[in-house]
C-alpha cells in the first residue's frame, strides 16, 4: 500500500476528489491531509470523508523534525500538493526526493513561478491573449514550478472568456485528470 499525504491551502475540491478516487483502493491510501491554514475548507472536506487532517503552520514548516515526524506517524510514501501555496522546504524535498508532485493551473513553463497561483494565473492567461490553457502536474524541486513535467492537459480559451471562465475550464481538467495522473505516478514508483 502506498500512503499519500495531500497538502492543501484552500477549499479542497481537488483534495476531496483525490480522496474519493482512492477510496477502496487496494494499492493507494490517503491517510493524511495537511494544511498550512486552519481555515482551509479542505480540512473539513477531509474530516467529512473520515481522513485525518492536521494544520502545520508556515512557522512549523521550518521545524524539520516536527513535519517529518507527522509524516512518519502516518507512514507517508508520497506527497501530493493540491493547491498548497507554500514552497516545499528543502529538507522535505530531500526526504521525499522524487516523491512530491504538484498540480499547477496552467501549462508550464508559461505562467509559473512565484506569484502565479489561483486567480493570478488565469488573469495572466487572459492578459496574454492565450488561445489555450490547461493544467500541469510536475515534480517538486526547490525551484518554484520548475520540476520535470509529468503530465499536461489542455483546453481552449476564447477571446470572450473572463478569468473566471478560464478558471472553470481549467478546473474541469483537474477534476477529470489529476487523480489518474497520481495513480500512474504512484504505479511508476513500484
Amino acid at each position: 500500500m502506498t500512503n499519500i499525504a495531500i497538502f492543501v491551502s484552500g477549499s479542497g475540491t481537488n483534495c476531496e476528489n483525490i480522496i474519493r478516487y482512492f477510496q477502496g483502493s487496494a494499492t493507494v491510501a490517503t491517510p493524511l491531509v495537511v494544511s498550512n491554514r486552519a481555515d482551509a475548507g479542505a480540512l473539513e472536506r477531509a474530516r467529512r470523508l473520515n481522513v485525518p487532517a492536521t494544520v502545520i503552520t508556515k512557522k512549523q514548516f521550518a521545524d524539520e523534525q516536527h513535519v517529518l515526524s507527522v509524516l512518519k506517524e502516518y507512514d507517508i510514501d508520497v506527497i501530493v500538493l493540491a493547491g498548497f501555496l507554500l514552497m516545499a522546504p528543502d529538507y522535505l524535498i530531500e526526504a521525499y526526493k522524487g516523491r512530491i508532485i504538484n498540480l499547477h493551473p496552467a501549462l508550464l513553463p508559461k505562467f509559473g513561478g512565484r506569484g502565479m497561483y489561483g486567480h493570478h494565473v488565469h488573469e495572466a492567461v487572459k492578459a496574454a491573449g492565450e488561445t489555450e490553457t490547461g493544467m500541469t502536474v510536475h515534480h517538486v524541486t526547490n525551484v518554484c514550478d520548475g520540476g520535470e513535467i509529468i503530465a499536461q492537459f489542455k483546453c481552449p480559451v476564447s477571446p470572450d472568456d473572463t478569468p473566471d471562465d478560464i478558471a472553470d475550464k481549467e478546473h474541469v481538467l483537474e477534476m477529470q485528470h489529476f487523480p489518474q495522473v497520481i495513480e500512474q505516478f504512484v504505479n511508476s514508483l513500484k
